[in-house]
């Protein structure tokens, strides 16, 4: 790993050239480098968290004068409770996994002595763009390296001391082992990030680790394909029969776990039969969080009826806006999802009817306002779950669970570099599966693609599949 100050195109060069040699290190050497980091970094705690404290001494400043907001600044702090040790464990978790290089997928006999094979390889180079989250470096570096990917890495000017250390450390640390010195390259130089957008000869993928603003610029401005997501607009759905102390596990969890989080809920739809039930339970358990809800307005009257005066404060008029706002903090806007009845002559049919027109505008409402990351349903019913989790275009989508489960390691993938809600490739955490691609292999003894057809004396191909 190097901190370079060379010129963009010349370290994706680099970084290109360094890829193919990575591509090929046997697994155990891949892994011995993961070792190192993990070693280097957690010997060197001190030195990261003091260089990491003068980044938000700045960053406090920036944001108490309006000029950085608190959802960066909260993803800029590694000394909060757990963040340190979660980057270090991300780095064993993923030195645990499996090989994803070599792995064949699919194997068949096209004819006697001609066989086909679909192998897992690395997708070459990646340019990671982020901003504070100095933890992305440890956890990029591991994942490529693990992956056999190079990696080229651009901080934000919020995080430069920490940023530096860090790349110190891991750097000295892969220096003493088998990898490329260039094959991970953390790129120092201000003002490059168009320039580096434009290297798709070199660069394979781009993603982009920030806000909304930072990830649509960079959508905007490459012909290299991106992987990652704008927003993170997270809805949980109360569904006619939600469970009234499951609903307010699910949705404080969703908000409040960590608020700054792209997998934490936005939205709260509310059917309406359980406004006056389940809503005012949920209400009190975001207050006592200090959560603030923007509700429409017949939300808004029934929290009146059914809470004391002193919740008014926390209860306020919705936007239209507010449905398409990533808050980033303990802000939640509430919709009521209308008890949609139909009248047929029957009682039962018609509940049922009604059940679902309801779950339909709920479903209509996510596809309209959110970001097809991660949506949740609160119902005791296994039929309205399945049809939302069928019709619900997002990467996640959860059954009586909170929207914080979105993520890499929960999910059993180690560490991640992002989620992606993209429609190809990778979608949802993406984790070692993610960084790599596949190429076909043929393995034949001379033959020739005109041997083969249905004019006389051609030979047929046999498509046999065969045991990977």
């Amino acid at each position: 790993m190097s901190l370079t100050e060379s010129t963009p195109e010349a370290a994706a060069r680099a970084a290109s050239l360094s890829a193919r040699g990575l591509a090929v290190l046997p697994f155990s050497a891949r892994n011995d480098a993961l070792t190192a980091m993990h070693d280097a970094l957690m010997a060197n705690k001190e030195a990261i968290l003091a260089a990491n404290a003068r980044d938000m001494a700045r960053a406090t400043s920036a944001s108490e004068s309006g000029q950085l907001s608190q959802s960066v600044l909260k993803r800029l702090d590694l000394s909060r409770p757990g963040k340190y040790q979660d980057m270090l464990s991300g780095i064993l978790d993923v030195r645990r996994l499996d090989d994803p290089i070599g792995k064949v997928d699919l194997r068949s006999r096209l004819d006697d002595g001609l066989e086909l094979e679909r192998v897992s390889c690395p997708i070459g180079v990646l340019l990671i763009i982020f901003e504070a989250r100095p933890e992305v470096i440890a956890n990029i570096a591991a994942l490529a390296i693990k992956s056999g990917n190079a990696a080229i890495l651009k901080g934000g000017k919020e995080s430069t001391d920490s940023f530096e250390t860090i790349a110190r450390v891991i750097g000295a640390a892969v220096d003493g082992t088998q990898v490329p010195n260039a094959a991970i390259q953390l790129v120092k130089t201000r003002d490059v990030i168009d320039q580096l957008l434009g290297l798709d000869r070199y660069i394979d993928l781009v993603i982009p680790r920030g806000g909304n603003e930072l990830v649509r610029y960079v959508k905007d401005h490459t012909k290299i394909p991106v992987l990652g997501h704008a927003d993170g607009l997270c809805s949980v759905y109360l569904h006619a029969d939600a469970d009234k102390d499951m609903a307010v596990k699910v949705v404080v969890d969703s908000k409040c776990d960590y608020p700054a989080a792209c997998n934490a809920a936005e939205t709260l739809l509310v059917h309406e039969s359980v406004l006056t039930t389940v809503l005012p339970a949920v209400a009190r358990a975001l207050f006592a969080k200090g959560v603030s809800l923007r509700c429409d307005d017949t939300a808004k009257a029934a929290l009146k009826k059914a809470l004391p005066p002193t919740s008014a404060a926390l209860v306020q008029d919705s936007t239209e806006e507010d449905y398409n706002t990533e808050f980033l903090d303990l802000i939640m806007a509430v919709k009521t999802v209308p008890a949609v009845t139909h009248t047929n002559g029957d009682e039962a049919a018609s509940k049922s009817s009604g059940e679902d027109a309801s779950l339909d505008l709920a479903i209509a409402h996510i596809s309209s306002h959110g970001s097809k990351h991660t949506d949740c349903i609160v119902t005791t019913s296994s039929e309205a779950a399945e049809k939302f989790m069928s019709s619900v275009d997002a990467a996640g989508v959860y059954w009586n669970a909170s929207t914080r489960f979105a993520d890499g390691m929960r999910y059993g993938f180690g560490t991640e570099v992002g989620i992606s809600t993209n429609k190809i490739h990778s979608r949802g955490p993406v984790g070692l599966e993610g960084l790599t691609i596949y190429k076909y292999k043929i393995k034949g003894h001379g033959q020739t693609a005109g041997e083969y057809g249905d004019g006389a004396g051609k030979r047929k191909y046999k498509h046999e599949k065969l045991a990977v």
